[in-house]
């Protein structure tokens, strides 16, 4: 079996329909992932017991930190076949796909056995309420069989559109979300199975794209020897060099947003709910922002390695503008109804409140994290991965939790709450931006 080859050329020619060709399956690979969650919410919402909804949507922060891990790590496998391209080294990248498929096995394994025996003090950690205490578990858990198979689609997801190929990622993970909503309805609707159901439906449309994936890597000829994997310590090196900290500067917006989750649970189960419906909107918007980011990091990766600066230019602004653009047509909407689209998720009213003053505090100045998400990425790109992760966890980890044990203490509201979302993206802007500079200037002196 021979698949369409769906290269791109990122090192000639115009920028700009390319860049918008290869973000536009990684924003909906994104999306398609969220609508995997999305769809836990919506089937607990409606078919589930009156606190299954709570029950996922208490696991919302926990498990936003499992994918954002996920796929900062397999960023380090993107950028090192991306810089090998460019410099024209092809003959290194099956070795390098091959270390990066057995790491991800060996990640997915280890944070699996974490998973299970933190899954419990976690929830309590954040203060779950104990009506919803097992139910919350019984998902975390069950979720967490996944894991090792999150890994592997990303890893093998990353190698592919580091050679140009960000379609055939999209086209995995829409198969997959419609066997995921299929496999929610009859787990939870027809087999009353709750949140058992809801988790292994996820489980098992996540190991169905990493199948997938790994079979396009290795029925391709280009990144899997048809021998025995093998796996090197200098690539290992390599890919965690990058992926370490594009997984620390991704997650720590879902750890601070733990210590958010914590002080929304005492608010009660309606809050939790609404606050839930509210996510799935802005992780939507935020993967349309972030597509860019990574392709911004792709493109850059190669033609920094080829030594083409002004081309590397060229790609921060043109992402940047599409960024803005794209998720203001995502956001606007959701803003304008809410009412209509909270309403998709759960009939109760007082959920539906909760969920609307969300939308309202956060996800409406959500467009602005395109300006630090897409000068992080190029950074990134041109092997710079250290210095965004600390800007994100200062302006945005440090910032928020900070925010909660001063202001919302001493004004204990979810709007006080909230607000500590849009200005943390403010200052996180000033020192990506800064950073950015002091790269840009160090590297014209040289």
């Amino acid at each position: 079996m021979k698949f369409k080859n769906n290269d791109m050329d990122m090192l000639n020619g115009a920028l700009t329909k390319k860049l918008l060709l290869f973000t536009l399956p990684i924003a909906l690979s994104s999306i398609v992932q969220q609508l995997f969650n999305a769809a836990d919410t919506s089937v607990a919402g409606y078919f589930g017991n009156p606190n299954a909804l709570a029950a996922v949507g208490t696991n919302a922060e926990i498990v936003a930190l499992i994918v954002t891990l996920s796929s900062g790590l397999s960023v380090g496998a993107n950028i090192i076949i991306a810089n090998r391209i460019g410099k024209n080294e092809r003959r290194s990248v099956p070795a390098v796909t091959e270390t990066a498929v057995i790491l991800a096995l060996i990640i997915g394994v280890i944070g699996f056995f974490i998973g299970q025996a933190a899954a419990r003090p976690l929830l309590r950690l954040i203060q779950t309420p104990n009506e919803i205490l097992d139910y919350a578990q019984q998902y975390l858990r069950i979720y967490l069989f996944g894991y090792p198979f999150l890994l592997l689609y990303d890893f093998g997801a990353a190698v592919l559109r580091a050679k140009g190929d960000s379609r055939y990622p999209f086209s995995v993970l829409a198969f997959s979300g419609i066997v995921n909503v299929l496999l929610n309805l009859l787990f939870v609707a027809v087999l009353k199975l709750d949140v058992a159901g809801v988790a292994a439906a996820t489980c098992i449309s996540t190991a169905l794209s990493a199948f997938l994936v790994l079979l396009r890597l290795k029925r391709s000829g280009d990144f899997l020897s048809q021998g025995r994997l093998s796996i090197k310590g200098e690539y290992i090196f390599e890919i965690l060099k990058t992926g370490v900290p594009s997984a620390v500067q991704g997650a720590v917006f879902c750890f601070a947003n733990i210590f958010v989750q914590t002080a929304v649970n005492k608010f009660g189960a309606k809050a939790i709910a609404g606050s839930t419906i509210a996510v799935n909107f802005e992780y939507f918007a935020y993967y349309i922002i972030t597509a860019f980011a990574q392709t911004a990091t792709t493109f850059t990766g190669q033609n920094s390695a080829a030594g083409k600066r002004e081309r590397c230019k060229k790609i921060l602004w043109l992402c940047l503008l599409y960024s803005v653009i794209s998720s203001l047509f995502a956001i606007v909407p959701v803003v304008v109804f809410k009412e209509f689209f909270a309403g998709l998720f759960s009939k109760d009213g007082a959920a539906i409140g909760f969920t609307c003053m969300r939308i309202m505090c956060i996800l409406l100045f959500e467009p602005i994290c395109s300006l630090y998400e897409i000068p992080a990425g190029v950074l990134r790109g041109m092997g710079y991965a250290v210095l965004p992760a600390l800007s994100t966890v200062l302006g945005t980890c440090v910032f928020r939790i900070v925010w909660i044990f001063t202001v919302f203490n001493t004004h204990k509201s979810l709007e006080t709450l909230y607000l500590a979302f849009p200005l943390s993206w403010v200052l996180t802007i000033i020192l990506v931006l800064l950073s950015y500079l002091f790269v840009r200037i160090r590297a014209s002196s040289e």
